[in-house]
């Protein structure tokens, strides 16, 4: 297999791993900070216990994404050295800023977060976790403002073959990102939601009935239904500016090959890039149209206008419609519980059982939307600039085969441990009682000498 294809499949697994942990960090961060605020304003050890689970959860998460984050970023160097050097000076320092104010910031408090409730003020505590949770949002606004830029360059002029920055703010602030973050924050809200969600089913299945996991279980399950229908709309608005610079990712994502006016919504279809049409094809006339250009007769640019600048149609029209089906069952299930809450009535048994086996809903339709977002954009590593065939490495495919099987290797084992330690952590999780006699859950400070609160099983 030749080296383009190899390096290719290796930055998609090594991205395809590392995605899955800052999305569950980004909005995770913000839940504990919720759960604090509520601790400090009802003094209920239920949030407290909240609390502490979830943040032995983010520090797991913390710990794999950075890990797969470094080796990522050796890939710019090892597998894509004409990206560097064709946009370093837009890449590297965007990349940098990241480093220096969301990880610098996210990695000091993280520490005073996870190990400070025994030894810092009540004030201090909440604060460092509301540091954790801004420095997790910083961390996605660099990232998705390069990966946007990417996909919208903007504000730099070429010379010599370098992208050479004339405004940054025009870099940053490219016309795709604002879409982009907002999409990808509620994303991981929703991630982070049914996480939260699922793993207390677990605990609830497991017989852990307590306040504590009752309340995690509404909370995320609150948000989620919330969250939803306003990434409906993101997604919506998402699209049409896709459309307007990308309008050939769009064309693959609805599998139309022609450009024509009131194009159906296909439901399903077997793309045949071979013969250009689609197989066995199931539509809903004029819809695309409508959805894309609110119009029942738009015209939509189909991907014969595209031929040799367009991505690989079934890789992006089935992710797409994989994203779109499981944030459907999202809606459904989030709502289902809601309809109970609303009425004051505990849901289900069967529904706990629905939450723990969409534990990870929001990882597939995070990933099959990072598909139909980077795949959609070939053959273009950058927009109408580089081509992801120029910026490949030299080096022999054997030798990226070689180091694919590796990482393979790793993530896979990685990921096993990952799952088997949170399921663990829930089965074996036992709450925590805060210890009134050192405690004053009226001014939330602690009475003993040492100044901390102190807990009893």
């Amino acid at each position: 297999m030749e080296t383009l294809i190899l390096s290719r499949i290796q930055f998609a697994v090594n991205m395809s791993f590392h995605i899955l942990f800052p999305v569950i960090t980004i909005a995770l961060g913000w839940f504990l900070f919720f759960f604090k605020v509520r601790y400090n304003a009802t003094k209920n050890d239920k949030w407290m216990d909240i609390y502490f689970f979830w943040t032995k959860v983010f520090a797991l998460c913390f710990a794999l994404g950075v890990v797969s984050g470094i080796t990522m970023s050796f890939q710019f160097g090892t597998n894509w050295p004409g990206f560097m050097n064709t946009v370093g000076n837009v890449a590297g320092p965007l990349l940098a800023y990241e480093v220096l104010t969301a990880f610098f910031l996210e990695a000091t408090f993280l520490g005073i977060m996870l190990f400070g409730f025994r030894k810092v003020k009540p004030w201090l505590h909440t604060t460092a976790t509301a540091l954790v949770a801004i420095a997790t949002t910083l961390s996605a606004f660099w990232i998705l403002a390069l990966n946007s830029w990417m996909h919208t360059p903007a504000g730099f002029e070429m010379v010599n073959g370098e992208a050479i920055v004339t405004d940054w703010l025009a870099v940053i602030f490219n016309p795709s990102f604002p879409y982009r973050l907002t999409h990808k924050l509620i994303a991981s809200g929703l991630t982070a939601s049914f996480l939260i969600a699922g793993i207390s089913a677990y605990r609830y299945i497991k017989g852990q009935i307590n306040t504590s996991v009752k309340t995690a279980i509404k909370t995320a399950v609150i948000v989620a239904a919330i969250l939803i229908p306003i990434q409906i709309f993101v997604g919506d608005i998402h699209g049409i500016n896709t459309y307007k610079y990308q309008p050939q990712k769009v064309a693959a994502m609805e599998g139309n090959w022609k450009t024509q006016k009131g194009i159906p919504f296909i439901l399903f279809a077997i793309p045949d890039e071979k013969n250009r049409t689609n197989k066995y094809s199931l539509e809903i006339p004029k819809l695309s149209s409508l959805i894309i250009t609110h119009d029942l007769n738009g015209e939509v640019k189909g991907l014969d206008d595209f031929k040799g600048l367009h991505p690989p149609v079934a890789a992006v029209f089935w992710s797409f419609r994989i994203m779109i089906i499981t944030g459907l069952a999202m809606l459904f299930v989030s709502w289902f519980g809601i309809w109970f809450y609303i009425r004051g009535k505990n849901p289900p048994n069967f529904y706990y059982k629905i939450l723990w086996y969409m534990t990870f809903s929001g990882w597939i339709a995070t990933l099959a939307g990072w598909y139909v977002t980077e795949v959609g954009r070939q053959p273009y590593l950058v927009q109408g600039i580089l081509k992801t065939s120029d910026a490949v490495t030299k080096v022999p495919g054997s030798h990226v085969a070689l180091s694919l099987v590796i990482y393979l290797v790793i993530y896979a084992v990685l990921f096993v441990a990952f799952i088997s330690t949170l399921f663990y952590m829930a089965r074996n999780h036992q709450d925590k009682i805060l210890d009134k006699t050192q405690f004053d859950p009226t001014t939330g400070q602690r009475r003993a000498l040492m100044g901390v609160a102190t807990f009893n099983k």
